[in-house]
């Protein structure tokens, strides 16, 4: 059976991520997909709009077959972070034979340059020359990709798709895999713009869910649960800040001062912001932070494969993991008890419980069974 692996976080799923997985299973000829979803928690540093096992669901039921979830140790991290994590469960699951991403543009060889060219000593050596100007990560990389390769595949770099989809090509490198990529051309509006009347943006979904929602206590965001990451975020020492991930001396004085200063989240993020720090790694910061999370609970690698859910389909990838995957598979919370990760995850799972419109009870993480599918549409008894 020929498996493709899809990274996502369905944030919520929509009609665009229901193309992707239509289009990948055309061209692949009527394959089973794996999607490594994002848990509770994603990249841009807030709550997933939706719990991970009802955005699962979204997912079997819009075409996907298994789906496991990324931790939130990778899920919240930079691009390369949240793609080495993704990817390295996509190897380790040992059936996925190819990855299919959107992109801005069909043009996996140009992303595949602008790969290598990131991981050559020539890159790091102007890295450092535009770096040394004060100006932030992601414009220095462009700027010193578009001085060894050009103008055109510096601008790929430039397409939140097209970024994610060389730190793909990267993680693959690095792990050597023989897992080949292959892109799909996004469709409807771009990444955090408007509506479109076929396939909307997932951000502007968002916002017409937390405005239109408000008798819906399943809804969440990090503003929701406010008090509570001021409350943490105000408790943490200097040392508790330089411990964070993806920082330096400079950003976390900055946050740590910001915390002290700022009365809400959006005031803590302002405060911390300059031109060399963007602000979605400021984000990230203050919700690890939040979450009680440090660069020490982020192994190397990812311990365990987690499964969020499956269709008839998928449980036949799960009988071919069981003598090809790598790492240990979880499909029973109560196998999970005692991984060091896995607990850290119940401990995130329960603060994402605050940050609902209607607060809910901690322990889910170890009652709530992966979501089973007879087949689209169609819900068995869950895993017990």
């Amino acid at each position: 059976m020929t498996v493709v692996g899809i990274v996502a976080e369905y944030n919520p799923f929509h009609a665009g991520h229901a193309h992707h997985v239509r289009e990948t299973r055309r061209r692949l000829g009527g394959c089973a997909v794996v999607a490594v979803m994002s848990g509770n928690f994603v990249q841009r540093g807030d709550c997933a709009v939706l719990d991970k096992w009802t955005r699962a669901r979204a997912a079997l039921e819009g075409g996907v077959d298994l789906v496991l979830e990324l931790p939130t140790v990778w899920a919240v991290s930079s691009a390369e972070g949240f793609a080495r994590g993704a990817v390295g469960l996509l190897e380790a699951t040992g059936v996925v034979g190819h990855i299919s991403f959107g992109s801005e543009r069909d043009d996996v060889d140009g992303l595949q340059k602008v790969a290598a060219c990131l991981d050559s000593t020539a890159y790091q050596a102007m890295l450092r020359r535009f770096l040394d100007q004060g100006l932030s990560f992601a414009v220095c990389r462009q700027a010193a990709v578009r001085e060894l390769l050009g103008e055109e595949p510096a601008g790929l770099l430039s397409q939140p798709n097209g970024n994610l989809g060389v730190e793909y090509l990267r993680a693959l490198s690095v792990l050597g895999s023989s897992i080949r990529p292959m892109t799909v051309l996004r469709a409807g509006a771009g990444h955090d713009e408007g509506g479109h009347p076929q396939y909307p943006s997932a951000s502007w979904l968002r916002e017409r869910m937390l405005a239109d929602g408000a008798g819906s206590d399943d809804l969440a965001s990090l503003s929701f649960g406010e008090r509570a990451a001021l409350a943490r975020l105000r408790a943490m020492t200097l040392e508790d800040f330089r411990a964070l991930p993806d920082g330096n001396g400079g950003l976390t004085d900055r946050l740590y001062q910001a915390v002290r200063r700022g009365r809400t989240l959006e005031e803590v993020y302002a405060l911390a912001k300059t031109k060399r720090y963007a602000h979605a790694r400021i984000r990230r910061m203050a919700l690890w932070g939040a979450l009680g999370l440090r660069e020490a609970d982020r192994p190397g690698r990812p311990p365990y494969l987690r499964v969020l859910g499956a269709n008839e389909r998928g449980r036949e990838v799960l009988r071919e993991m069981r003598d090809k995957a790598a790492l240990p598979v979880i499909a029973k919370p109560a196998h999970g008890r005692g991984m060091p990760l896995l607990e850290l995850e119940a401990r995130c799972t329960d603060f994402y419980q605050l940050c609902r419109r209607g607060p809910g009870p901690c322990g889910i993480e170890w009652t709530s069974s992966p979501v089973m599918l007879q087949r689209a549409g169609r819900s068995c008894h869950p895993c017990k």
